[in-house]
């Protein structure tokens, strides 16, 4: 039975399969596919610190909420020197003639340190306020975070550019497609996971679920690694007085053309207008549509269900000769409509506008990556493929940060002021708060629109790269 299921599988055409066609002689699809894992594991790591230890932390460890939130910041930090390791990564030369894979090991070094040490700094951190226990708490919890944000950041700036090497230049952008799908993956599955494990909370069980996860960082990046990256002679160590390549001067030239500016800015601010949201979008349903935990958790799969979907457009337009700013354009305006959409749900109590709202957002967040990432692959040659992909995600992960970092200060920010007398509330003081960040929002998004315009008249990307096929376009039809 199982010899016959597996012929029926593998006479299956491409079509039906999702990015079953990126594939080459030299690099099977499932080569990419087992390469892909290492996003299960980033998957892993960022559910676990905004999805299931903020909660954990605030409400069973009794962590002040604003400490949490610098607990969570910690990783952003890093995320801005992710074009210097994807530069490093371009230029490394080993002994082993490997330029990627020291830097995903060591990666994964930092991420399994953070999460090893991790759930023993949080329980210490629950010593008496200003205890010498509760203070070693502190700076060991901080560290940790650190570590596994550092790690986490750097397995992806490095594999991604991986990918982008082993994939044909027409073919790539659909392979890094299938990277952030696998991103989504793990996500989504972390969530349900993690959440089965800790339903009866105890101290045992957070040291089993983060140690699990960082033992399973380890497997991951190992089953995924495995024989990707060829050993090359090209790639021996730097001989003694020659000259390495600098970085200040490597970036100066990259983002020595107007395009490259006018990208990474309009990567900033979409990515920071769409993530202002994150953690008000559930509360608001919560509080303002009387939405039961169950309904608001499911908000998540709407917007992960959008998210998909709109890979299959973008690539349906891309594949009709669309400019990849105009696909991203497409998602700014989808988000827009989304988020007046939720702004609205709320004057007449309409919770199925509410999450076409939520759905919208997941879907115009999505396509607006989807286009941005594409254009960005296709600005610089393959020497500078890393700093390319480390360039766009050190701006994502910042505006992205950044968002969380203020949606929750502005919203309790008109709320004190509110309650002051000092801002209208127009009789509905629960919802003014959150419409001002769902406004703000839309206004950013425009911003986003105004730097993103002047990048359709150009020519920057080779067109053979900037309108690929994502494989999902066909899956579905």
């Amino acid at each position: 039975m199982g010899d016959a299921m597996r012929k029926r599988i593998a006479t299956l055409p491409s079509s039906w399969l999702p990015f079953a066609d990126i594939g080459t002689t030299d690099v099977p699809f499932s080569r990419f596919l087992r390469l892909s894992l290492f996003q299960i594991s980033v998957g892993m790591v960022q559910t676990l610190f905004i999805g299931t230890l903020n909660r954990v932390m605030i409400v069973e460890l009794g962590v002040p909420a604003s400490l949490v939130a610098i607990f969570i910041a910690i990783p952003l930090l890093v995320a801005p020197f992710r074009a210097l390791i994807g530069f490093e990564s371009d230029n490394h030369r080993s002994v082993l003639g490997w330029r990627r894979v020291p830097y995903l090991w060591f990666g994964t070094l930092l991420q399994f340190g953070g999460l090893a040490i991790m759930p023993f700094a949080l329980l210490v951190m629950q010593d008496s306020v200003y205890s010498y226990g509760h203070l070693v708490g502190i700076g060991a919890s901080g560290l940790a975070f650190a570590l596994a944000g550092g790690g986490a950041h750097t397995i992806q700036t490095a594999g991604l550019a991986l990918a982008g090497d082993l994939a044909t230049p027409e073919k790539r952008p659909r392979v890094v497609a299938l990277m952030y799908v696998m991103l989504l993956v793990g996500t989504v599955l972390a969530a349900f996971l993690f959440g089965a494990a800790l339903r009866d909370y105890e101290p045992i069980k957070l040291i089993q679920v983060i140690q699990s996860c960082a033992a399973l960082t380890v497997v991951i990046s190992f089953v995924s690694l495995w024989k990707q990256e060829a050993r090359s002679a090209e790639f021996t160590e730097w001989k003694k007085g020659e000259r390495r390549p600098i970085f200040m001067e490597s970036w100066l030239r990259f983002v020595d053309s107007g395009p490259v500016v006018k990208l990474l800015t309009a990567v900033f601010f979409g990515f920071m207008a769409f993530n202002l949201q994150d953690v008000l979008l559930e509360p608001y349903g919560g509080e303002v549509l009387g939405l039961s935990v169950s309904e608001t958790t499911s908000l998540t799969g709407i917007m992960a269900i959008g998210a998909v979907l709109s890979f299959v457009l973008g690539a349906r337009l891309m594949e009709r000769g669309w400019d990849p700013i105009r696909v991203s354009l497409v998602g700014v305006g989808v988000g827009v409509v989304a988020f007046a959409l939720v702004t609205l749900s709320s004057y007449q109590s309409l919770p199925g506008v509410f999450r076409i709202g939520a759905f919208g957002i997941g879907f115009g967040e999505a396509l607006f990556g989807l286009g941005t990432l594409s254009y960005a692959m296709g600005l610089r040659d393959e020497k500078a493929q890393g700093m390319a992909l480390g360039a766009w995600g050190a701006v994502f992960a910042t505006g992205e940060g950044l968002a969380l970092a203020f949606s929750g200060v502005i919203k309790d920010g008109v709320a004190a002021m509110i309650a002051r007398g000092t801002f209208p509330s127009y009789g509905m003081p629960k919802v003014v708060p959150y419409d001002v960040v769902y406004l703000l929002e839309i206004a950013i998004l425009v911003l986003t629109a105004v730097a993103l315009v002047p990048l359709l008249a150009r020519k920057a990307v080779d067109p053979a790269r900037a309108q690929p096929s994502f494989g999902m376009a066909e899956y579905l039809g």
